[in-house]
């Protein structure tokens, strides 16, 4: 397509030429609205907080009264971030920037569940909400059955469900993976920490944003009616985003639009504003064996902490609180009735 070509929309190119207007992202969004503000301005008619309203993913607000987008959410990485930050690094390997997640690395293993694509648009608030470039994202999360690669006892040796991708022109990068399941004690989640470049991924203290994504109610009880997830269910009935422990500091922003269905596959879009000129400050991974009880077999290994309160938050990481979370149940009797990560 040349440029005389492109689709425009009030005189400005479509940042993504085959999608309708309002899937074009939350930058052209905020470019939209300060030219139709300016606009209002010179005709001496106000703005009301509401037309922001309309840029963020959900419906809700993503920007300060002043048009200003604030940094998503730092959160914990919790103790099975595979970044070397406590042990086991992912990041040092041959192979680690992928788009398909659902096998180790080395090709050696492979996960089943319900296709899941993941698509994130990082966006740079320290330049004018410029996209964000060049920046490597490192996404991992635990498989159906509530299992970390690296850490779980029985998958030490295998690294699916990590992998890393480097922003394009747009600020984008999309992972091919599969919808966690959800063990006792935390709503599903993604984990995902920003570098500001691929070089830069081999020190866990360089990333600039750790956070978490969540994985929609909808999308989670389709899929969790597959066996493949037996028991996340049950422990999804039991867990609410208000009392979770790291999203109940606010999850509006870090809840990503839908699109698909249980039996063709999800894709997930979410926004992710960063400032790549200060590092996360999200507390540090701690060790596994810290605090909890013991592991299911098959399940994470160590004594994993039963649950951290958000990041930021007095005493975050350093004082997990008793009574590790169950992951979910399986087959067998020992699964049901053990420990699983808290975060």
């Amino acid at each position: 397509m040349t440029r005389n070509d492109t689709p425009m929309f009030e005189g400005r190119p479509l940042a993504r030429p085959n999608d309708d207007i309002e899937d074009q992202g939350l930058v052209f969004d905020m470019q939209t609205i300060l030219t139709r503000r300016r606009l209002l301005g010179v005709l001496g008619i106000g703005v009301g907080s509401a037309a922001l309203a309309a840029c963020a993913p959900g419906g809700e607000s993503a920007t300060s009264a002043a048009g200003t987008l604030q940094e998503l959410n730092t959160q914990t990485a919790g103790p099975y971030p595979g970044d070397g930050s406590n042990g086991p690094d992912v990041l040092d390997e041959t192979g680690v920037e992928r788009r398909d997640l659902t096998t180790s690395v080395d090709g050696n293993g492979s996960v089943e569940g319900a296709k899941l694509t993941l698509t994130m648009n990082l966006i740079d608030i320290s330049n004018g909400n410029a996209p964000l470039t060049n920046a490597a994202v490192y996404v991992w999360h635990c498989n159906a059955a509530g299992e970390y690669s690296m850490y779980s006892d029985g998958v030490t040796d295998q690294t699916w469900l990590r992998g890393v991708q480097v922003t394009d022109s747009n600020g984008q990068v999309t992972f091919d993976s599969i919808v966690p399941g959800c063990y006792t004690g935390r709503w599903p989640h993604i984990h995902f920490e920003v570098f500001k470049s691929i070089d830069e991924i081999t020190d866990a203290t360089n990333n600039v944003l750790t956070s978490q994504i969540v994985v929609p109610e909808d999308v989670a009880r389709a899929v969790y009616e597959d066996s493949k997830y037996d028991g996340s269910t049950n422990n999804l009935n039991q867990v609410s985003l208000e009392p979770d422990n790291v999203f109940s500091d606010g999850w509006e922003a870090q809840t990503p639009t839908v699109s698909g269905d249980a039996s063709a596959g999800y894709t997930l879009t979410i926004d992710v504003p960063v400032d790549p000129t200060t590092k996360s400050q999200g507390a540090a991974a701690p060790m596994p064996g810290q605090g909890g009880g013991q592991p299911p077999s098959g399940g994470p290994s160590g004594q994993p902490p039963a649950g951290d309160p958000p990041a930021g938050s007095p005493g975050a990481m350093n004082q997990p609180p008793s009574g590790a979370p169950q992951p979910p149940t399986g087959a067998s009797d020992a699964a049901a009735s053990s420990t699983a990560p808290s975060v």
